[in-house]
């Protein structure tokens, strides 16, 4: 499956780049695991970002981080078979679990839920 891993990116961080960083490591810690279960892992900030940067943005928020940021994980749900919600507050996340509901994909919140493919 298509995995996309949702949960806090920009939230709780008041923009700091650091800490900003920090929870990108926490949603890529899952990435690993779901790979070595036979899945294909996807965050949305791996494609959102660089075409934020592309785009001029100069800090989170500003008009080109909002019109890509969350579009881009609206477009990656489309092609996903599943939904990865690591804890944490985040209104993104939150909204992407919504439409992969909508859409009935499933959603996992440990690996150790997460079905292993040969």
């Amino acid at each position: 499956m298509l995995i996309l891993i949702a949960g806090p990116y920009r939230s709780g961080t008041n923009d700091d780049a650091g800490l900003m960083r920090k929870n990108l490591d926490y949603l890529e810690s899952v990435a690993l695991p779901l790979f070595r279960k036979g899945h294909m892992p996807m965050i949305g900030e791996w494609a959102a970002l660089p075409l934020i940067k592309l785009a001029g943005s100069i800090a989170p928020g500003d008009a080109a981080w909002e019109e890509i940021q969350y579009p881009v994980a609206h477009r990656l749900i489309e092609k996903c078979d599943a939904v990865f919600r690591l804890e944490g507050a985040s209104k993104g996340a939150d909204n992407d679990v919504k439409i992969a509901r909508e859409r009935g994909l499933p959603v996992y919140y440990r690996v150790e839920d997460v079905p292993v493919i040969s």
